[in-house]
């Protein structure tokens, strides 16, 4: 007979307790404990991960060979994923829902050719034989659908398929035998997690899950879910904008710096090649507040608009707003500026916007929104040729930023005469077909600038 045993778990957090108590003592949240019943047989037993037995070896013994990766049809996913998928890996893929994760899949599972088994707990395969009409022509003959939330009807199919690729959509609606709890609690989804991942290693087959977030942005369920996998991606955006990223919070066989960025339309995801183009609105006059900043992400450089709105304030306390960029960042910016600068903003709103729904945190952007503050300010338009690359200090100095040649190159690509960098920067001694204005305080920008 099984052994039944109940207990306490927080859906927070996933820490166990024997009893109920009101607020759980690791994460501190009120009325989160969740009372599930275990059952544990001594006669289920899972076959290891290898079946060979392991030894000690010196570490200077170990005989490392470069990992065989599986090229996507998606160049944006090669990038963020480090070159393409890696051989038994597991990918966790979170995001808002309607954000475009089970879309992003489905494209993937359509022009891959690879037999996919594509398990979905959410959908009937008639809803997602309609989508994919809608997404594109190609047909893959080796797709093969699957509508099931128990684990052990998954694994029994995938045993039979023998599949190159697997997408489980979404790992918060499978249900383990083995646990008398419902699906989306934590230990269903720590059970069912479990499995997948030792099919994945014994199986060498890589493995997509889409997981659902909470209301804070953060993946579902249990935190060891994110541990237990080899990658986690976070596919976010604006709902009202097209643009979507892809960044990966976690990769264990590449870099978590690189990001991809989609366009929505009405055929699905399409990739963005060259983002800086399509961010950067062509205006037929110009304005006062808007100015160019040439950012990084990962090993991509970008081109991103900023625009900024500085008005006297109507009532007592003056606004500060942000879209797409830190609010405490920018009320630092503006401590600067009138501390070191004499500007007097203290009395006035300002507001900063990011165009095109993009959220970065590259400290190069500071120069550039210093720049549409002073321009809004002053009622002075930035020439449309002027582009910008910098961090500002809290003493008012111009710091410098990394990997400033591929900066300017991309700045030089898109056709800007000048760039903006601070002084400090070793920039290569080769000569570059745009002007490059080095500064080093803000008040030698300003004067430089207007």
């Amino acid at each position: 007979m099984a052994k039944l045993k109940t207990a306490y778990f927080c859906q927070n957090c996933g820490t166990q307790y024997p009893q109920w108590m009101g607020q759980c003592k690791n994460c501190g949240e009120w009325n989160t404990l969740v009372e599930e019943v275990v059952e544990k047989t001594t006669s289920h037993k899972t076959p290891p991960f290898s079946k060979s037995k392991q030894h000690v070896i010196n570490i200077i013994e170990v005989e490392t060979s470069e990992e065989p990766r599986i090229k996507t049809p998606s160049e944006e996913l090669n990038r963020v994923l480090g070159g393409g998928i890696v051989l038994g890996s597991v990918t966790l893929i979170g995001g808002e829902p309607g954000i475009g994760k089970s879309t992003l899949l489905l494209q993937l599972a359509l022009k891959m050719k690879k037999k996919i088994f594509y398990v979905s707990g959410e959908e009937s395969a008639s809803q997602i034989k309609m989508r994919a009409d809608r997404l594109t022509d190609i047909q893959n003959p080796n797709c093969f659908l699957f509508t099931e939330t128990s684990l052990e009807k998954i694994l029994h199919e995938a045993k039979k398929l023998e599949p190159d690729f697997i997408i489980i959509d979404s790992i918060q609606t499978l249900q383990s035998q083995l646990i008398e709890s419902s699906p989306g609690t934590v230990s269903q989804i720590r059970e069912c997690s479990n499995e997948i991942i030792k099919y994945a290693k014994e199986n060498s087959v890589p493995v997509f899950l889409v997981g659902h977030i909470t209301k804070d942005g953060q993946i579902a369920g249990p935190k060891v879910l994110e541990h237990m996998v080899d990658v986690v991606l976070n596919f976010d955006g604006d709902r009202n904008h097209l643009f979507r990223l892809l960044r990966a919070n976690k990769n264990r066989f590449g870099s978590t710096s690189e990001i991809g960025i989609y366009e929505m339309i009405s055929q699905g995801l399409k990739e963005i090649k060259n983002p800086s183009e399509i961010l950067i609105t062509k205006k037929f006059e110009e304005l006062s507040g808007n100015s160019i900043a040439v950012t990084l992400e990962g090993n991509r450089p970008m081109l991103l608009e900023i625009q900024a709105l500085v008005s006297t304030a109507v009532y007592g306390t003056p606004q500060r707003s942000c879209t797409g960029f830190d609010s405490k960042r920018l009320n630092m910016l503006l401590a600067v500026l009138e501390k070191r600068a004499g500007f007097q903003l203290g009395s006035k709103d300002v507001f900063l916007n990011i165009t095109g729904g993009i959220k970065t945190d590259d400290p190069a952007l500071d120069l550039a929104v210093i720049a549409s503050v002073l321009s809004s300010n002053e009622d002075i338009a930035i020439s449309e040729h002027f582009c910008f690359a910098g961090e500002i200090g809290l003493s008012g100095e111009i710091r410098p930023v990394a990997q400033i040649e591929q900066r300017i190159t991309e700045a030089e690509k898109l056709g800007y005469e000048k760039i903006f960098v601070s002084n400090l920067n070793k920039i290569p001694k080769r000569k570059f077909g745009i002007i490059i204005e080095e500064v080093s305080k803000i008040e030698d920008f300003h004067e430089r600038l207007f």
